[in-house]
């Protein structure tokens, strides 16, 4: 089984996620990506600055901090550059499992996270499929 798969495995098992740049618009991936989590038993939280509710009118948190419950797993679904920007601002040890979706990085941002001590899971792995072949 490759390294990656083994991460995915276990932050597979994680039940409370976060999802960095959910929205309400349904037409968006991280919104889908914020509802399948939901559906399938996870115990997610919208976080986006940008808005205050989803459209099913469950709330959207501005930050990790203001969450009610610690996230044992961040899902990504942001531009590049404010991936790396929220990165430098976390500690991996309150948030060591980390789940970029494809166009949430690169290679400095996956060598980044990887050196300051996140568990990455990145290479063609979509939270959303992932969570639906389980």
């Amino acid at each position: 089984m490759s390294n990656n798969r083994q991460k995915m495995n276990e932050m597979l098992e994680k039940k409370v996620w976060a999802v960095i740049g959910a929205t309400p618009n349904k037409s968006k991936t991280a919104n889908k990506i914020y509802h399948t989590l939901r559906s399938h038993g996870y115990e997610t939280y919208a976080v986006n600055p940008n808005y205050t509710e989803m459209e099913d009118g469950s709330k959207c948190y501005p930050s990790l901090e203001d969450l009610p419950k610690r996230a044992e797993c961040i899902d990504f679904v942001i531009p590049p550059d404010i991936t790396l920007k929220s990165l430098k601002e976390l500690d991996p040890e309150l948030y060591p499992y980390i789940w970029l979706q494809p166009g949430t990085y690169d290679e400095e941002i996956v060598e980044f996270a990887e050196k300051k001590g996140f568990k990455v899971v990145h290479e063609g792995a979509c939270a959303m499929a992932a969570v639906r072949l389980r």
